[in-house]
């Protein structure tokens, strides 16, 4: 079975366990908020690495799969809502507050994090080493330490780290991925965990550029969120190029840092899909674009001088 597959079939499973006898208008918008999904790029790390570490138990690495994306769909719900972003679209589709109202997208979204850790705790398993540990990753990555809800909090501060709030914002999840993969398989952590943060840190870096210069019918979102909010970014603190340079690097140094594994080219191959897809050749040549009209001189002054 295909990692795709897998996903969903976990994703349909955990939901029928924890969601299908919600109030009718709260299950109809658990369902709005998780299916259908996006690239599942979060639970896709996560059973790539586990495959790749021979797994020996795949229910538990597709319980936490399903847990991680869940969590990530709980983020969307709370980040578009008025009192954050005030988004109207999400994946091309209205988000869920402008859907079924702010008071089911946060019941929503609260759901969704319970619903992650229930199905997770309730997965059967010979491991149970393993289970308490890939519970408190995945707790990690969505507290208000260092996990989402941080990197959500940073967002009020006066004074904002980008690196710090970068790791929490989308980074954390990331890094739970990879971690995950590994503990669901019996692996060491620590080698995974720092080659999914190196990920997460790229990604947000291009998700911050796609804001900047990206078009909303593509990213199926609102765009110049950062800049309307006067939120911190890599286009804010690098520029432009500075930030595409960026975004290089930590790719690079993501891909590098796979560790020695059963299926490493597959991996290097999934890492550089993501890396393809968060930064396809049209947002690099944006950026050429809007640099270049940047270094144009204006017309009016140059007819005055």
């Amino acid at each position: 079975m295909d990692l795709g597959t897998r996903i969903e079939a976990a994703m349909e499973r955990a939901f029928e366990l924890t969601c299908t006898h919600a109030p009718p208008r709260l299950a109809e918008a658990l369902r709005h908020a998780v299916f259908p999904g996006g690239a599942r790029i979060r639970p896709r790390l996560c059973l790539a690495v586990s495959v790749a570490c021979g797994e020996d138990e795949p229910r538990l690495g597709d319980a936490a799969a399903a847990a991680l994306e869940f969590i990530h769909c709980a983020s969307l719900v709370h980040d578009d809502l008025p009192c954050f972003d005030d988004a109207v679209l999400r994946r091309g589709r209205p988000s869920l507050h402008r859907e079924f109202g702010e008071d089911l997208a946060l019941l929503a979204g609260d759901g969704l994090i319970v619903t992650a850790f229930e199905q997770l705790a309730r997965q059967p398993t010979a491991h149970a080493a393993r289970l308490a540990e890939l519970l408190a990753i995945i707790a990690r990555a969505s507290g208000p330490a260092e996990g989402i809800v941080a990197g959500q909090a940073w967002e009020s501060e006066d004074r904002v780290d980008l690196e710090r709030y970068h790791r929490s914002k989308s980074a954390a999840l990331f890094r739970a991925a990879t971690s995950c993969g590994a503990i669901a398989a019996g692996s060491p952590v620590a080698p995974w965990a720092a080659c999914g943060e190196l990920l997460g840190e790229a990604y947000q870096v291009a998700d911050d550029l796609a804001d900047r210069i990206g078009d909303c019918a593509t990213l199926g979102k609102p765009i110049c969120r950062d800049r309307t909010l006067g939120r911190p970014s890599a286009v804010s603190e690098h520029g432009l190029l500075g930030a595409l340079a960026h975004l290089d690097r930590l790719s690079l140094q993501a891909r590098d840092s796979i560790p020695p594994c059963a299926d490493r080219r597959s991996l290097v191959e999934l890492f550089e899909f993501v890396v393809a897809r968060l930064c396809p050749p049209a947002m690099r040549h944006a950026v050429e674009r809007v640099l270049a009209c940047e270094r144009e001189p204006d017309s009016d002054s140059a007819l005055s001088a």
